[in-house]
């Protein structure tokens, strides 16, 4: 018997295992890190690491106060930038603070002597996570509601004003496509290891047609359906995970990053772009849009492709990084592998959102 690929990714990345060789963790100096920087800590821990994620390892720790969350840097050489984690608890402090869903942060830790690396303590939220842009199993209604909730959940976060909430520091406001071209052009380069026409192509392409940025806002910088907690039987999002790439930029870098769904096959993952979305009750690209510009007071989105092209452009740079890893054999994650084989098919989709945008 064969399991469907959407099985495959919800199995793979559901649920933790023990960790092994460099993913294990001082649990004696964990233990007493938490107890003096956790409210409400109470011993003894038992520490496992989640499946899913290629980036930066991620841990459930159970004690008798609870469950918890914990992210830290890989180990080894990293690019520059990359792994910020105090970034990553920085800007979900500052948004559970005003009661936006993200899981309650309780200490960051910045002395590596602890467990090797920076890491962060954070609640761990009880809910579900939905690998499948297909959602299968749920009925058509509840599907639609949830692509509603997602889309509700970031428009949310795109009017929150960073000043207001202490997060007028967290980027640069301004140029942000020309920073962003620019920053994954460098960390690509950084990660190359071979030539890409299609990447050079758009490397040339990109910073000489960018769009004017009229708003700033936080971005979360991957947002999607399988960095999102939903709440238990319910079309609502409990938690927005994975902050690793936020920053202060233009709210429709993210958005649109969202809209590559649309432009992706599903494979099990959150592509929709080759499902019977009508059949399944999935809102399509130009009503998701419209509903995004509404709860956003715009007047409408121009020139999407442009915006697709540079995502997939980004993500192929962001991936190049991970099959760098692998080569390098520091990537912290068994699917790295597979992962890594998709730069190229990325950067030909990439390009293709290029050449209908003009290019």
């Amino acid at each position: 018997m064969t399991t469907s690929p959407a099985m495959d990714a919800q199995t793979a990345f559901t649920g933790t295992v023990v960790p092994e060789g460099d993913d294990r963790l001082n649990e004696a100096q964990l233990t007493a890190w938490c107890a003096a920087h956790v409210a409400g800590f109470e011993g003894p821990l038992s520490v496992s690491k989640f499946k899913g994620g290629q980036s930066n390892p991620t841990y459930r720790i159970d004690a008798p106060s609870g469950p918890y969350v914990l992210r830290r840097k890989p180990f080894g050489k990293l690019l520059p930038s990359a792994h910020a984690v105090d970034r990553e608890y920085k800007v979900q402090a500052a948004l559970s603070a005003t009661g936006y869903p993200v899981a309650k942060q309780y200490g960051l830790c910045t002395d590596a002597s602890v467990l090797g690396s920076w890491f962060y303590v954070m609640g761990c939220v009880d809910g579900r996570t939905i690998w499948d842009g297909a959602m299968p199993g749920a009925t058509p209604e509840d599907r639609r509601a949830h692509y509603f909730a997602m889309t509700d959940t970031l428009a949310a976060l795109h009017t929150l004003d960073p000043d207001t909430i202490g997060l007028g520091d967290y980027g640069k406001p301004g140029n942000y496509f020309g920073r962003q071209v620019d920053r994954w052009t460098k960390q690509y380069r950084l990660s190359e290891t071979e030539t890409m026409p299609e990447m050079e192509r758009l490397i040339e392409w990109l910073p000489a047609t960018l769009p004017e940025q009229t708003r700033v806002s936080v971005v979360h910088g991957d947002y999607r359906i399988d960095n999102l907690i939903f709440a238990p039987g319910e079309a609502k999002v409990a938690a927005v995970l994975d902050w690793e790439l936020s920053t202060l930029g233009d709210p429709l870098a993210d958005f649109t990053y969202f809209c590559t769904a649309w432009a992706q096959d599903n494979g099990g993952r959150s592509g929709v772009m080759d499902l019977d979305r009508k059949a399944l009750g999935i809102p399509e690209l130009d009503e998701v849009v419209a509903y995004y510009c509404t709860k956003t007071g715009r007047d409408g989105l121009d020139n999407i492709d442009w915006y697709l092209a540079y995502n997939f452009f980004r993500l192929a740079a962001i991936i190049q990084g991970i099959k760098k890893r692998v080569i390098d054999g520091t990537a912290s994650s068994a699917h790295a592998k597979a992962m890594s084989e998709r730069v190229q098919p990325l950067a030909a989709l990439a390009l293709s959102h290029g050449v209908r945008a003009g290019a």
